[in-house]
């Protein structure tokens, strides 16, 4: 694939004075901003969690509910714009998300108890979808040469979202209460959104299109997989690694409540992992667009287990900053591997909804590990077998893509022994 992609470049045929443009690096940079700002959704119900569990009298598990629905929201959300986003362009799932942001924030502020503010969790996530899946397929198709480092760029949003709205939260809890940063948001979000939005009008020719099939085509009939079976392989892998990731990311901030250091220091600390996962991300694309995905991946992989592991026997304060600190550093550039492999094998016409299915598995598997994670607290009063849960879930997700990775050789050997 890489050697195909610089055929293309020499010749000047994989630019067609659009891809790697300045225009393509202007197109990131708003990028970047509308995911930092529609991803609020995924990390304003984290903060919010304790707060919430006294708010409506219920246990950690259905105080955990509102972050799942979120998550369902996020996921299925993902899929249906990528899919409107292959068909008429980035800026209308852009524009929808806006407005479902402002009605889910805006009614979430009105509930009166959990159930109604799961429902209104869910409006989030659909509106936050329109800031991850779509913007990373999106803008997968401006690069080339770039293109491993533009998709951490895109997926970043995500982490940087959470590295500085937990802290704006916060900020203003303790002052203004959380119905009224509701509201808040609600009314801000759009006012970013939708101009931004309509910034991204333009749309790749057709014939950028016809050499970026080529060169998938090539890359698809190396590795010796069919579309769908590296589909099924990604999903799985996927859902795997963030049953693991959703431990730490939903539950740190209630875990050093149990453990008395205060809502404020969870907050932190999470802050710190997600502001350390976006460099993780971006410079994990850089060396993606140098080494590959595969390797990447695996490497990411194997060190978020490492850190789970650390979880288990380390919990003073201390420890807990660096542990998240290595956490936010080892599992950042995972998520926008998969991206960066399905651009590289599965049509570009079908990047929106084959990213978005990988994706929604991601996604997914942080909602069902998240209340998996809160119903596992409820019933042992620790989390201690809730970080080993998530651990053997990231085994799964190791094996899975290590097979991947190491498949194409065997397949080479196979043929070797048979000819």
């Amino acid at each position: 694939m890489a050697t195909f992609e610089k055929k293309m470049t020499a010749t000047g045929g994989s630019h067609s004075g659009e891809i790697d443009s300045g225009y393509a690096w202007w197109r990131l940079v708003l990028t970047l901003i509308l995911g930092t700002v529609a991803c609020v959704g995924n990390w304003s119900v984290v903060v919010l969690l304790p707060t919430l569990q006294i708010e409506f009298d219920t246990v950690r598990g259905g105080a955990s509910l509102p972050y799942t629905c979120t998550m369902l929201g996020f996921a299925f959300g993902g899929v249906v714009m990528g899919r409107l986003a292959d068909r008429v362009g980035i800026v209308v799932p852009v524009l929808i998300g806006g407005l479902l942001l402002c009605i889910g924030y805006v009614m979430a502020a009105l509930t009166t108890n959990i159930w109604q503010f799961a429902a209104c969790s869910l409006v989030i996530g659909l509106g936050s979808a329109a800031g991850f899946s779509p913007l990373i397929s999106d803008l997968s198709l401006w690069f080339g040469k770039y293109r491993a480092l533009a998709v951490t760029f895109a997926a970043s949003g995500s982490y940087l979202s959470g590295a500085v709205w937990p802290l704006v939260i916060e900020h203003f809890l303790a002052t203004h209460g959380w119905r009224s940063i509701h509201v808040g948001i609600g009314v801000f979000v759009p006012l970013v959104m939708v101009p931004i939005g309509l910034l991204l009008t333009r749309r790749l020719r057709t014939a950028t299109y016809v050499q970026a099939e080529a060169a998938t085509e090539a890359a698809r009939n190396e590795l010796g997989l069919s579309p769908n079976v590296l589909q099924v392989v990604l999903v799985v892998a996927g859902f795997a690694c963030c049953m693991a990731m959703s431990m730490p990311q939903v539950h740190l901030v209630a875990y050093c409540g149990d453990l008395g250091y205060g809502v404020a220091v969870g907050t932190q600390i999470i802050a710190l992992m997600l502001g350390l996962g976006v460099v993780s991300r971006l410079a994990s694309g850089a060396l993606a667009d140098r080494t590959g995905a595969g390797p990447m991946l695996i490497l990411g992989s194997s060190m978020q287990a490492l850190a789970l592991l650390l979880y288990l026997f380390f919990n003073d304060k201390s420890s807990l900053y660096v542990i998240s600190g290595l956490f936010g550093l080892f599992q950042g550039g995972i998520v926008p591997m998969y991206a960066v492999i399905i651009r590289k094998y599965l049509p570009a016409r079908e990047a929106g909804i084959r990213i978005s299915l990988v994706l929604m598995a991601t996604v997914l598997g942080m909602a069902c590990g998240g209340l998996a994670a809160g119903y596992i607290y409820d019933a042992t009063s620790s989390y201690r077998l809730a970080f080993l849960h998530g651990f053997l879930w990231n085994c799964v997700n190791l094996a899975l893509v290590s097979w991947l990775i190491a498949w194409p050789k065997l397949r080479r050997r196979q043929e070797t022994v048979s000819a």
